[in-house]
């Protein structure tokens, strides 16, 4: 490199900002992913033995995707290629796996191929890749924000090792604030202070991504004027307005979307209305459709809840109703009603349970027939076909009869011990008395019961 090159190469690093200037220089440095990375972790092993195969490194922005695969190709020193699958075409692949293939055939020296967004390249494109993968010509290292079992082909991903990455706890962003004040040549220069609480607020509202937090210490410390010491000194407020809004971390059609909701929904199933009225919160506040909620909550009413409170699906096919109705920002308040109600509700699946075990007799061939006397009659010719001997319940004292409805002694409905499935299944229990002849036929049954009120 010549003096110009140099220069260039110096101004350009300059220019580039703060959360490009600090990345990690050695495995030691990276800052998280002690799942991955910690001593005697597979990752960290397979890049200290120099024995690393093809990865796909998935998890939210930030989280130091790029940071590592730069770290692998100085601990592994492989020749380490960049492209994203926003600029790359199939051209710009071609060219770049035939330059790895001819530096591997000359030079003997491997190549790390580190593809950005790379659940952006169609399958035409990935599929480019495989013989380059499989052969060993390129180490491919792709990042993603998506479920890469989702937006990946599977040939690739067969191909590769799958790392998915969390993001940067508030302890570790805040070491990375207090090492980009000492260690950055632009930021270290202007000899800057911090609040303790300045630092925290960036590593909170920045919800584990490092690299918006470190670009808003930048901004912070680069605009605060200095004292008349000429010292600058980053206060809660100034490191507030580094960040302005706090941006939700949620992508309506993808991982974000999914996982979220799937919290919801876990937590009114857990009973923590808590927790529940959290995910709700936000995802109403990243702009989540109110109508998409509502129905996630009518299906959980029936699966997890039932008639161990037979209310709750009623609740919900309200709450459906009044939030067309209704509408945001208002509609927040049923929701939130709905959604306490039916975390605190009893919980059963014992009606969902029953009519996925009869699916599965009915699909693997176990169809019955109807018995004769519940075969219609409304028609003439009925009779002689056999179609009677149907004895009418209501026709009877207590309302209950014993007659055969199926062929079968299969028990699908098995109520649980909770809510008002405990008077269900205290009736069941005294009819299924009297089948055995364990009671008398004119003997009561237990008391109807009311619905938790």
């Amino acid at each position: 490199m010549d003096l110009f090159e140099h220069n260039a190469a110096v101004n350009l690093a300059g220019s580039q900002p703060l959360a490009a200037r600090m990345r990690p220089a050695s495995l030691e440095e990276v800052v998280g992913q002690d799942h991955l990375l910690g001593p005697g972790k597979l990752l960290r092993r397979a890049i200290e033995a120099d024995r690393l195969g093809s990865l796909v490194l998935y998890g939210p922005p930030g989280c130091g995707k790029t940071s590592l695969a730069h770290v692998i190709a100085r601990a592994t020193e492989r020749h380490f290629e960049q492209t994203s699958g926003v600029l790359a075409n199939v051209a710009t692949l071609r060219s770049l796996l035939e330059a790895a293939n001819q530096r591997r055939r000359l030079h003997g020296r491997e190549t790390i191929l580190f593809i950005d967004e790379i659940h952006r390249f169609n399958k035409a494109q990935q599929d480019v890749l495989l013989p380059y993968v499989e052969d060993g010509t390129i180490t491919l290292i792709g990042a993603t924000t998506h479920n890469p079992f989702f937006f990946i082909n599977s040939p690739l991903t067969s191909r590769s090792q799958v790392f998915q990455l969390e993001p940067i706890g508030e302890d570790e962003i805040v070491v990375l604030l207090r090492r980009a004040q000492e260690r950055d040549p632009t930021i270290s220069s202007l000899a800057p202070t911090a609040e303790e609480e300045a630092l925290r607020h960036l590593a909170r509202v920045c919800e584990g991504d490092a690299r918006r937090a470190l670009n808003a210490l930048e901004i912070a410390v680069l605009t605060t004027p200095p004292s008349e010491s000429g010292q600058v000194h980053v206060t809660l407020e100034a490191a507030s307005e580094s960040v302005q809004t706090k941006p939700v971390v949620y992508d309506r059609d993808e991982d974000g979307h999914h996982d979220t909701i799937s919290a919801f929904i876990k937590s009114v199933r857990g009973s923590d209305p808590n927790a529940a009225v959290y995910w709700l919160a936000k995802m109403l506040y990243a702009g989540e459709d109110p109508r998409f909620i509502v129905r996630r909550l009518l299906i959980l009413a029936s699966e997890d809840i039932g008639n161990a409170d037979p209310r709750g699906l009623t609740l919900a096919a309200s709450a459906l109703q009044a939030v067309e109705f209704v509408g945001m920002p208002e509609a927040r308040i049923i929701l939130s009603q709905v959604t306490t109600y039916l975390a605190c509700a009893p919980k059963s699946n014992a009606a969902y349970l029953a009519v996925d075990e009869a699916l599965k007799d009915v699909e693997e061939g176990r169809t019955l027939p109807v018995p004769p006397p519940l075969r219609g009659t409304g028609y003439a010719g009925a009779a002689r076909l056999g179609h009677e001997g149907y004895v009418y319940p209501h026709d009877t004292e207590s309302g209950y009869v014993e007659q055969e409805y199926a062929p079968t002694s299969r028990v699908y409905y098995r109520p649980v011990p909770r809510g008002y499935e405990t008077t269900i299944r205290q009736r069941l229990e005294h009819w299924a008395s009297l089948r055995k002849g364990k009671a008398a036929a004119d003997s009561p049954p237990p008391p109807s019961g009311e619905q938790p009120s």
